[in-house]
């Protein structure tokens, strides 16, 4: 494959221009195990000569480490990136190894005021509310969140892994720009209700883990490889049985990947691009990583198109995966649908 810049699409209907697939940087401060800083500065700007635009973190992603990490480089190439962080995650003071749920308007203003000041911008770009917090009316959250649009802290809104009717609620109140959840060949729960709904309100999904949090390249096959602090040692398809079958349904992948003379990574997210055209709807991916060279193969995907035969192929490896994302899963969309 050769290297080149990929092309654009806009963030649904309301969002801003941004490359066909941004760049997810948890990994740099958090959960998946030492990162090299370096390699970390290096890869961002990778992206960016790539034209990858849209960047992801969080005010949890490392207690509010990733967004003072990524800081210097979104202030460097400020008009050249859309930076979109989220709230809602709050770690309290005598337990970090917590987190609690919060979606009330006083919270959701001390969080912006915190992610402003760590990044050290005027405006986020997107605000994302992170997970949603039945106690709390949507429409009251995202009430809030629109102030902020008003006010100019921030541009567009965005939720994550929100119910369909949730996102229509929201949407009432103030338009959504972007829905992430997650979204792979290993994960297909959003597809009967939130992807629909997306389309018809002119919202753009947003990815994440299209990776499968890494499993789908091949790069681990079970989590009793990883580092102790990787927090994929705590989700179920990735431990024990669960692990040892899952595996096997990458020789498919395997398959339709030596045709392409592609990796495994490669084409499980070249199915989640294609989604936009199978799909009608923006579809941003936004997989992780630490590495220039990933960059680059993650980007070299967008220029992949699988065949009608491929994508039969593929389509009936989610129904076969072992385990759930999550052990508890009343925190994303398909456990409240």
């Amino acid at each position: 494959m050769t290297d080149g810049t990929i092309t654009t699409a806009k963030l649904g209907d309301n969002g801003p221009e941004v490359g066909v697939q941004g760049l997810g940087c948890m990994g740099m401060s958090f959960a998946y195990g030492p990162a090299d800083a370096d390699a970390s500065r290096a890869t961002l700007e990778r992206a960016l000569e790539l034209g990858v635009t849209l960047y992801d973190t969080a005010d949890a992603y490392g207690a509010g480490e990733n967004e003072r990490f990524l800081s210097p480089f979104f202030k460097a190439h400020r008009d050249e990136v859309v930076i979109a962080t989220k709230f809602a995650l709050s770690i309290p003071a005598d337990d970090p190894t917590r987190r609690v749920i919060r979606n009330d308007p006083p919270y959701i203003r001390r969080a912006v005021e915190a992610s402003l000041k760590r990044l050290d911008v005027e405006a986020i770009d997107l605000y994302y509310m992170h997970r949603r917090d039945v106690n709390v009316p949507i429409e009251e959250s995202v009430g809030t969140m629109a102030d902020l649009v008003r006010e100019g802290k921030v541009k567009h809104l965005g939720l994550s892994e929100v119910t369909a009717g949730e996102l229509r609620a929201a949407h009432a109140v103030h338009p959504i720009a972007a829905v992430q959840s997650e979204w792979s060949l290993f994960s297909r729960d959003i597809e009967t209700h939130v992807v629909p709904a997306a389309r018809e309100l002119g919202v753009a999904l947003v990815p994440y883990s299209p990776l499968g949090r890494g499993f789908l390249t091949g790069s681990f096959a079970r989590a009793e490889e990883l580092s102790t602090d990787d927090f994929r040692r705590q989700q179920p398809r990735f431990t024990g049985d669960n692990a040892t079958a899952n595996a096997t349904l990458l020789e498919l992948i395997r398959s339709v990947a030596k045709a392409h003379d592609a990796s495994l990574g490669q084409i499980a997210l070249a199915w989640v691009q294609q989604q936009a055209t199978l799909r009608d709807l923006p579809v941003i991916p936004i997989p992780g990583t630490r590495k220039p060279s990933r960059v680059e193969e993650n980007t070299a995907a967008t220029r992949i198109v699988l065949t009608d035969e491929q994508l039969d192929l593929l389509d009936g490896i989610a129904a076969q995966v072992a385990g759930n994302r999550y052990a508890d899963m009343t925190f994303t969309s398909a456990g409240r649908e």
